[in-house]
């Protein structure tokens, strides 16, 4: 891990992704200043050192570095570029030299535009979306795929080793949110397969977890099968990320598919049983993306419902800054 000198680090979102990486933070010294819409969430941050802010432009004055990891790209948008009601934006108030990471799974145009606007301001942009759910946030073992400049990535490795094992460039601006992309294209299809072999195993009267103990030790192993497949089996629904998040990224991937004239059926696929899921279970847009095991009910799957939700206000966010409009996750599939 590279040696990093102390700075002042401005935090947007304090949920279940973000709080525990501004924790790491300040655990190793930096001087942090969080901003999240729901100051109680920046409670256990307050009390180990952190500063609160009143906006995103209020904890970027000053900083050596910003990061962001809120809920959708309109939320991306208002922090760094401001809204038409006059909120200033983090762009608009940050230093010459400054470094401004989102970490949000967002849109990879949108990645662009903030990296032409900090650059003008002076300051270098990187998108650095992350996978590894809310264990690899607590555990610091995150994957971290950057988009972005040479020199910018440099001066963040530092910062970004303190949140994750994986760290790596995938190319300039908005390459990061490419490659979150492919994650999540890989991820959807991951989530039918074991879904569907869960349901199968429940009517052809196999246990399902001593089914696991076999096929999760063999060729059909993944981090879905390990953290996710124990949750459906439980009927945890508990959000980490929530589904309405997850269409969210499954959305900016469809579009750009589009854009690029490709075709991807399976991730169309995905997508409208994800719709489903919001559309005709109950909370289901407030659940976990293993949640989607319901659509099998009929196959045996445990739908209780209730199961694990009663703390659901206060997860699903990838960063909780923008928690009021929604999201992160081990529960769900970032």
């Amino acid at each position: 891990m590279s040696a990093a000198p102390h700075r002042r680090i401005a935090f947007i979102g304090a949920g279940v992704m973000g709080a525990p990486m501004a924790r790491h933070l300040l655990d190793a010294g930096h001087e942090v200043v969080v901003h999240t819409r729901s100051p109680a969430k920046a409670g256990p941050l307050m009390d180990a050192g952190a500063i609160l802010a009143t906006s995103p432009a209020a904890a970027a004055r000053d900083a050596d570095v910003v990061i962001t990891i809120v809920g959708f790209p309109e939320d991306v948008r208002r922090c760094y570029l401001g809204a038409p009601d006059g909120d200033e934006g983090i762009v608009a108030v940050a230093s010459r030299g400054a470094l401004l990471i989102d970490m949000t799974t967002s849109s990879p145009s949108l990645a662009r535009e903030i990296h032409v606007a900090a650059a003008a301001r002076g300051a270098d942009a990187l998108d650095a979306p992350v996978s590894g759910g809310d264990v690899g946030a607590r555990a610091a073992t995150l994957s971290i795929m950057v988009g972005g400049d040479e020199p910018a990535y440099t001066r963040a490795l530092p910062i970004l080793e303190r949140l994750g094992r994986t760290i790596v460039r995938q190319g300039g601006p908005g390459a990061g949110q490419h490659a979150k992309m492919c994650n999540q294209i890989a991820i959807a299809g991951t989530m039918l397969g074991v879904c569907e072999a869960l349901a199968y195993a429940r009517s052809a009267d196999l246990d399902p977890t001593t089914l696991l103990s076999s096929i999760g030790a063999g060729a059909a192993g993944s981090w879905t099968m390990d953290n996710l497949v124990p949750r459906m089996i439980q009927a945890d629904w508990a959000p980490g990320f929530y589904v309405r998040h997850f269409l969210k990224d499954l959305g900016i991937a469809i579009d750009e598919a589009e854009r690029m004239g490709l075709d991807l059926p399976g991730l169309t696929l995905a997508r409208s049983l994800y719709e489903r899921l919001r559309d005709e279970v109950d909370g289901g847009a407030d659940m976990g993306t293993q949640a989607l095991a319901l659509l099998w009910a009929d196959a045996g799957v445990d739908a209780g419902v209730d199961a694990g939700l009663d703390d659901r206000a206060d997860a699903g966010s990838e960063g909780g800054s923008m928690d009021a409009t929604a999201t992160g996750s081990a529960t769900g599939v970032v």
